[in-house]
């Protein structure tokens, strides 16, 4: 009976467009949506019409950055970029714990460009750490491995970059000094997440944002058992996303 419904939605849209009622976008929308539900029904598909996939400015930014035909984390970027908007004028630096290839903090530095801030930049850059205890099976040393000139290509048009290459914490010392108005924590699994959220929690000027990239994915249950951990001892609440993002703002 569903897909008998499903079905005679499709034929009253297609009936529309030919009287000039419809858009064939959104038939396009639907046939996409049925055929979703039959191949893969846990996916729940947004409303139509949604106006971020049809920014054709931060569309051209995020081809530029990403390899082509990876969507994947059109969504979590775009969030981002607009989540910066919140610490513009909170004073402090911004950071990147886990960079992978630079699209995060190219993202980042656009958005504070001119602004008087410093962005760091910590990453192995050989990889994740050896997964723990705590974070399944998904990951493997080693993964997700990107070198640092790849990095410093992706943010060459930024003059106000530091780099400081090594496992975390091991290099956190160096901006112990220094204040945070964003902090981008993207180390997948638990330890380096626990670690990187205990050194720039204290450093975090107040509306200062922490947003964690992968809080919200299966893949990471170390990551968000870090976060829930940390932040059960704290007043401010970790705020989950649709995305699979979330992030706290400093009192």
């Amino acid at each position: 009976m569903n897909r008998w419904i499903k079905f005679k939605t499709i034929l009253r849209i297609f009936l529309d467009i030919c009287r000039g009622r419809q858009t064939l976008s959104f038939l396009r929308y639907t046939l996409a949506e049925y055929v979703s539900a039959e191949i893969f029904p846990e996916l729940r598909f947004s409303e139509y019409g949604s106006i971020f996939l049809e920014d054709r400015e931060f569309i051209r930014l995020y081809e530029s950055l990403v390899a082509p035909g990876n969507n994947h984390s059109f969504d979590r970027k775009y969030v981002l970029d607009q989540l910066c908007k919140l610490a513009l004028t909170v004073p402090g630096d911004t950071a990147e714990c886990g960079s992978f290839r630079g699209a995060t903090s190219h993202i980042i530095c656009r958005k504070f460009s001119g602004a008087g801030k410093k962005h760091h930049v910590f990453d192995s850059f050989e990889g994740i750490s050896a997964p723990g205890k705590d974070d399944g099976s998904w990951w493997e040393a080693g993964s997700l491995a990107a070198s640092e000139n790849a990095v410093r290509l992706s943010l060459r048009a930024f003059d106000f970059v530091e780099y400081y290459k090594g496992w975390i914490p091991a290099r956190f010392s160096e901006v112990k000094d220094r204040s945070f108005c964003l902090i981008h924590v993207d180390v997948d699994l638990y330890q380096p997440t626990l670690d990187s959220i205990a050194f720039f929690y204290e450093r975090m000027s107040p509306g200062g944002l922490m947003i964690f990239d992968d809080y919200g994915f299966n893949t990471c249950p170390g990551a968000k058992k870090a976060v829930d951990e940390f932040f059960s001892r704290k007043n401010e609440p970790v705020i989950l996303l649709p995305t699979g993002q979330a992030f706290a703002v400093k009192k």
